[in-house]
């Protein structure tokens, strides 16, 4: 997740007003009983495992020449300390082993090549429309969190989900360069043009770290915000106010884990909104594109955000395996599941 400087007062007032309330068009509740079948294969210890993976090839690989960032790296140590290369190879195996057809979408521009990682299944009725699962891969320090996660969970949302039929594409994208401003997600929708063919974006970005004690999620004073960093915040702005309703419809009918919904308003780029678009899903939103942001919040709560404490041992799997539980439900209902 990308940084900001005015964080946890605005976070704080988003929840306050965010209350989900019911979806405009019904939940299809025929559609549960597949989906819970769906949230019970995703394996908690395989998506650790795959995070210890994406650690190590982190911790393996030379760091970006922070010279070539300007005077920037001198503001923002964490810009010496930025790895991709090897993450972006080992997301390619392992989508490719899942014998999901893989490419590389290459832009080559000003200083720095961005090298997204795309794989598909296809849609059965409606292929020509396209949900789009997405977290970043490159990291700051080692960063089980932010993102290796993210990234650990699309790769087993990608095992789980391609064993069934869709009426849509399901695409799964390996964001590059998001910490030096969402360069892969902007690269990607600017070469989308006018294409309607994305009907939906769920981006992952640090999905791990929870604490139930009073005082680990970072609030404004006297907001009535949770002060207990327990909770899975998905985010949308106006545009994808629905998706939002439907996810926390969703958690209703499963009881996961404890959820907020947080609204920006209208395209998500007013002022006051400004936290709400630091990821992959912010470029998706000012294109008009509908988009949804699942997360822990990250420096909302996380002591290791962008440092190199955000290792695994800060890391809760039993609930990280909650938040890729009900996410896998929330995009195979989105995707149109087939029986």
């Amino acid at each position: 997740m990308n940084r900001s400087s005015t964080r946890p007062m605005l976070l704080a007032a988003a929840l306050l007003g965010a209350a989900a309330c019911s979806p405009v068009t019904p939940l299809d509740t025929s559609k549960l009983p597949i989906l819970e079948e769906i949230s019970g294969q995703i394996d908690q210890d395989r998506m650790m495992a795959t995070v210890g993976d994406l650690v190590a090839e982190h911790k393996s690989e030379e760091p970006l020449d922070c010279n070539l960032l300007g005077d920037n790296a001198s503001v923002y140590p964490e810009l010496c300390n930025l790895t991709h290369v090897k993450a972006g190879e080992y997301l390619h195996r392992r989508l490719e082993q899942l014998d999901l057809p893989v490419r590389r979408e290459v832009f080559a521009k000003d200083l720095l090549t961005v090298s997204n990682v795309i794989a598909e299944h296809k849609g059965v009725t409606h292929p020509e429309e396209v949900v789009i699962i997405a977290a970043h891969y490159d990291v700051y320090y080692a960063a089980a969190d932010d993102n290796s996660t993210g990234v650990a969970a699309m790769v087993e949302l990608a095992r789980v989900l391609s064993q069934y039929k869709f009426d849509r594409t399901l695409r799964f994208v390996g964001f590059d360069l998001e910490e030096l401003g969402y360069l892969g997600s902007h690269r990607y929708v600017e070469s989308l043009g006018n294409s309607k063919e994305v009907v939906l974006t769920v981006n992952f970005d640090s999905l791990g770290y929870y604490k139930d004690e009073p005082g680990t999620q970072n609030t404004s004073l006297g907001l009535p915000a949770p002060s207990e960093a327990n909770f899975l915040a998905v985010i949308g702005n106006d545009n994808s106010l629905d998706r939002v309703n439907e996810f926390m419809a969703l958690n209703e009918s499963f009881k996961t884990i404890r959820t907020f919904g947080v609204v920006a308003s209208g395209w998500g780029n007013n002022p006051g909104n400004a936290p709400l678009l630091r990821s992959d899903h912010g470029p998706f939103w000012l294109r008009g594109h509908q988009a949804v942001f699942i997360s822990d919040t990250a420096y909302f709560r996380n002591p290791g955000y962008h440092n190199e404490k955000d290792t695994m041992d800060l890391l809760n799997p039993p609930m990280f395996r909650k938040a890729v539980q009900l996410s896998a439900a929330a995009i195979a209902y989105w995707a149109g599941v087939r029986p």
